[in-house]
């Protein structure tokens, strides 16, 4: 995955290089290119090879262009196993504070741009709630300490709810559970105190059985925190979030599943998720790093009291390594029913669960 790392440098590559970061507009065509490459070590404790496995992770390219003040800002993926559009939007700036982007744009909701720190992100990037990208049209307005996002997304990056090969994870059809997401507006206020954003977003869409025909309403609401105190970054936040349970929605077991990179798994329908991450940068500047950022990044999804359903906990401690555009990251993700981690989903009673943890190393370089 491209974490706040896959997407770490290549997104914040992107980031900086859109035209929304500028301050002039030319009139020439400009066209940057880049992407990253990335290998991963991972060894996890509930797995039968003891010495973990280090394979080629990602191949990524990045293409940015603009003229004037139209820009197209693009990434594409390669993993192992399947190719994926990270990002696909072209815009047009109007001005310095107004910001049109149409196509597959990430979607706002909570911190901005990721509410973790980890090359894994935090418990809701599982839950689509975290560097999520679907396709629609997305309008930026900033106004003096202000900046507000509003947007529809007609669907999910993919329109195929049966396709598990993506990078954003978005609603899955299974068996049993025949669905895909099928539109969603999203509002997000962020206000800039000092050094530290304020914000609150909100979610609301449909979902459709693809086997009943039937749409089923889906919400979600959040406020989060992201202050910067010197080297020290605090990011709170507080997401609840709703799925509409009914049979002809195949909801009633009040679960819904997801899928990305491959694999579906079952989420609660209806839960409250919290997130306390706490970093701090060291600053080292010599021949072998830039700095290093040390992290614990905790996740709470706490679910409501019915039948199949418990709650799930992610905690990733690690520190990541930085020289140049080489990124390195250590990580040591632990989780109690807990997807990522040994679980059988999020929120999912499956019987009783252990902790389980699991060690992953990537190494990737961004150009």
């Amino acid at each position: 995955m491209f974490t706040k790392t896959s997407v770490l440098t290549a997104t914040l590559l992107s980031v900086f290089l859109t035209p929304s970061s500028a301050h002039a507009f030319s009139d020439e065509t400009e066209v940057k290119l880049g992407g990253a490459v990335r290998l991963n070590y991972g060894w996890k404790d509930y797995d039968d090879d003891s010495d973990g496995s280090f394979d080629f992770e990602l191949f990524a390219v990045d293409v940015d262009i603009t003229k004037g003040k139209w820009f197209v800002d693009s990434q594409f993926r390669f993993y192992q196993t399947f190719n994926a559009v990270h990002h696909a939007e072209v815009g047009y700036n109007f001005d310095e504070s107004n910001r049109l982007a149409v196509g597959v744009s990430q979607v706002p909701f909570g911190i901005s741009p990721y509410s973790s720190h980890g090359f894994w992100f935090g418990g809701t990037y599982y839950l689509g709630f975290e560097d999520d990208y679907d396709t629609g049209a997305k309008w930026t307005k900033t106004s003096g300490d202000w900046t507000f996002d509003t947007a529809y997304f007609f669907n999910s990056e993919y329109d195929d709810s049966a396709r598990y090969g993506r990078y954003s994870f978005d609603v899955a059809s299974i068996d049993g559970s025949d669905n895909k997401e099928d539109g969603h507006g999203n509002f997000r206020a962020q206000y800039q105190w000092g050094e530290h954003t304020i914000g609150a977003s909100l979610q609301a869409g449909k979902f459709r059985n693809r086997t009943t025909g039937n749409k089923g309403d889906h919400i979600a609401a959040a406020v989060h925190f992201d202050g910067h105190f010197d080297s020290w970054n605090l990011q709170l936040q507080h997401i609840y979030y709703d799925f509409e349970a009914a049979p002809e929605l195949q909801t009633a077991n009040n679960r819904i599943a997801m899928s990305a990179f491959d694999f579906p798994f079952e989420i609660a329908a209806e839960a409250n998720v919290t997130s306390f991450n706490l970093a701090k940068t060291f600053t080292i500047n010599n021949e072998f790093l830039d700095k290093v950022v040390c992290y614990n990044d905790y996740t709470y999804t706490a679910t409501k009291n019915k039948p199949g359903l418990t709650d799930s906990i992610q905690n990733v401690t690690g520190c990541t390594l930085i020289k140049d555009g080489l990124y390195t990251y250590v990580d040591w993700i632990a989780g109690k029913n807990m997807w990522f981690a040994g679980g059988p989903g999020i929120g999912i009673y499956n019987g009783p669960e252990k902790w389980h943890s699991r060690l992953n190393i990537n190494i990737g370089y961004y150009f």
